[in-house]
């Protein structure tokens, strides 16, 4: 049996003129997490929909489970796909609306009621099952669409963004109990969503979007440690992003020289003279009351300390007027850490990575809000 479930061979999707997806090539593997990540009009809608069937490219193939699949229909694909609306039978009990399939495919009565009961007993809903849909919080109606999904015994489940519709505290939370139905099940998910953090948390590998291409695929860490575009890195949560030319190559990496005159050592692989930008994340950019070592430190003015619970996000400005994001402890007696003083920033000798080419913007993205809404 092959471990790729699902392959992207060569896939493209156009509307017209409009280009939605642009030559997708890779597989998913059997029993992964599988997230695709972008912003919206990114194509990664477009591409579950390819999967499921509701949409044929107009190029390449879709092989699900070794049979080419691009022009079967949906209901002939061993898929199964959740929206952001669930679509349950309101007129229908909780074991009904998990049955449903199962009675469309004349599965005996028995083996029925064994199915869903045990398919309720994983998304902890047993004791719901003689409720209506109406009867239950938005949580537990999202359960039951995935056990009325899943008790079919797909090859994979697609998952177009189903916790957009759910608030903060309750979207957290299903996170982490989809990533446990997950491993408790077996079964490939291909998740689609705008949210990084979803992302992140709950993903074997990612595929990161951007304008109908494939970025990047990777595991969580890869993605966000070492983005292969200055897209994946401004995007994938937040990054100081600065400009320079690499002035010497090192057994670790290698020296930029920033625009504004410091030397910085990063690792990855560039030759002498390329244009890269020096990412560092602000969780790893930390105010010190000491000049650090030359190479890994810079100095600037505060302009702005935020409370965040646990920590503070202090921003920094450079004598060239480029803005830096940092964090700090909560509990930081840094006497000068207030708006107006001083500071140097540091971070430890594995915290800036080298990309190829520049930002169109310098310095922490996400701070200035026309910059992100031109990005997405």
């Amino acid at each position: 049996m092959s471990d790729r479930v699902i392959e992207l061979q060569g896939v493209s999707k156009s509307f017209g003129d409009f280009q939605a997806v642009k030559s997708a090539d890779f597989s998913i593997r059997r029993g992964e997490f599988f997230a695709m990540l972008g912003p919206s009009g990114c194509g990664k809608t477009t591409t579950l929909k390819m999967i499921a069937g509701f949409e044929q490219p107009t190029e390449g193939q879709i092989v699900l489970e070794g049979t080419d699949v691009s022009a079967v229909p949906p209901h002939k694909r061993n898929v199964n796909t959740v929206f952001q609306q669930y679509a349950l039978f309101p007129h229908m009990s909780v074991a009904d609306n998990v049955a449903f399939g199962l009675r469309a495919k004349k599965v005996p009565e028995p083996e029925i009621t064994t199915r869903v009961g045990n398919m309720l007993d994983v998304v902890r809903l047993g004791e719901f099952a003689r409720r209506r849909p109406a009867q239950l919080s938005g949580g537990q109606q999202q359960r039951v669409a995935l056990a009325r999904a899943l008790v079919n015994l797909p090859s994979a489940l697609l998952l177009d963004e189903p916790l957009a519709a759910l608030d903060l505290k309750l979207r957290e939370a299903m996170q982490i109990e989809l990533k446990r139905i997950q491993r408790e099940v077996g079964i490939t998910f291909v998740f689609v969503t705008h949210d990084q953090g979803e992302a992140l948390t709950m993903s074997d590998r990612i595929a990161v979007m951007n304008e109908g291409v494939v970025e990047q695929i990777g595991t969580p860490e890869e993605i966000y440690n070492r983005p292969e575009s200055l897209f994946v890195a401004g995007f994938i949560g937040s990054a100081n992003l600065l400009p320079g030319h690499v002035r010497e190559s090192t057994a670790d990496g290698c020296v930029v020289e920033l625009l504004t005159g410091q030397k910085i050592a990063a690792t990855g692989r560039h030759g002498v003279g390329d244009k890269v930008s020096v990412m560092l994340r602000p969780e790893r950019l930390h105010p010190v009351a000491e000049q650090p070592a030359e190479g890994f430190g810079l100095h600037g003015t505060v302009t702005s300390v935020i409370f965040q619970g646990a920590w503070l996000r202090v921003v920094i400005e450079l004598p060239d007027g480029t803005e830096l994001s940092a964090e700090a402890d909560a509990d930081s007696d840094l006497p000068s850490l207030r708006p107006g003083q001083q500071h140097w920033v540091a971070w430890s000798n594995t915290a800036a990575y080298a990309l190829a080419g520049w930002p169109d913007r310098a310095g922490a993205t996400g701070l200035d809000v026309d910059h992100v809404e031109a990005g997405l």
